[in-house]
């Protein structure tokens, strides 16, 4: 056998594979790198809105309020 010529077994098609699995671990690469942005969950409400709602309903008081507000504007 010519592993050479065949990359190890995969043949002349198997250049492809390598390519796309190549593509894959970058995307996943840079998704990773990036990671999630902290100031928004995941249906897209900011959470300084959701303690200013907190705030409104009476969940938490004045001082709490700025304190978390000053911890999450940094």
């Amino acid at each position: 056998m010519m592993y050479g010529e065949h990359w190890f077994g995969f043949g002349g098609g198997g250049m492809w594979f390598f390519w796309i699995l190549l593509l894959v671990v970058a995307v996943w690469f840079i998704r990773v790198a990036m990671g999630n942005d902290s100031s928004t969950i995941s249906n897209g409400k900011a959470v300084l809105d959701i303690l200013k709602e907190r705030y409104a309903r009476g969940e938490i008081d004045q001082n709490e309020f700025e304190t978390k507000r000053k911890d999450l504007i940094g």
